[in-house]
């Protein structure tokens, strides 16, 4: 399992596909995305034409559970992204708390799948303290999400201006 984190248009998406096309073989990618505006349609379909058209493209917003036990002939997995998938959640009406069993849950089957995992998130506190109750909220779910999901991750890399960081596995000086 791979986690790739970083800001806004950091090229973690591009790094994910890359990394799956360095892998080779068959990949499926989740997209958990909502055109909810015109301005989402388009980096909806920005994104679309990133991907080699070979690829399995699931759009699923919430279950992606579901989406994961519908994969059949597949050896990598892409979940783009994370933290919309949080904020879908959220519009949902879930709590902090259910959002975490629900990463949970995904957290453990991705683990018992047979599939390489790469989970694209974005870094959203690094910020200022957003003013009303429900950015905290999701400020603070993304995060517990996105450390969830490290701490079971074989790797993760962080993006910084189109470049990985690799922040796990980490050599710690002696």
């Amino acid at each position: 399992m791979v986690l790739v984190t970083g800001g806004t248009r950091s090229g973690k998406s591009r790094f994910a596909q890359e990394l799956a096309r360095q892998w080779g073989g068959p990949v499926a990618f989740i997209a958990t995305a909502a055109p909810r505006d015109e301005e989402m349609r388009q980096r909806i379909e920005e994104h679309r034409r990133s991907r080699p058209r070979h690829w399995v493209t699931i759009e699923e917003e919430r279950e992606l559970l579901r989406a994961l036990t519908s994969l059949e002939g597949v050896g990598t997995v892409i979940i783009d992204c994370l933290t919309l998938w949080v904020s879908n959640l959220l519009e949902e009406g879930l709590r902090e708390g259910e959002i975490l069993k629900e990463a949970e849950l995904l957290r453990d089957e991705l683990l018992r799948s047979p599939y390489r995992v790469i989970l694209v998130t974005n870094e959203v506190g690094w910020g200022i303290v957003p003013v009303n109750p429900l950015a905290r909220c999701f400020r603070d779910a993304v995060g517990k999400v996105n450390q969830l999901f490290a701490s079971s991750a074989d790797q993760v890399y962080l993006m910084v201006a189109g470049v990985p960081l690799r922040v796990k596995p980490q050599e710690i000086p002696r």
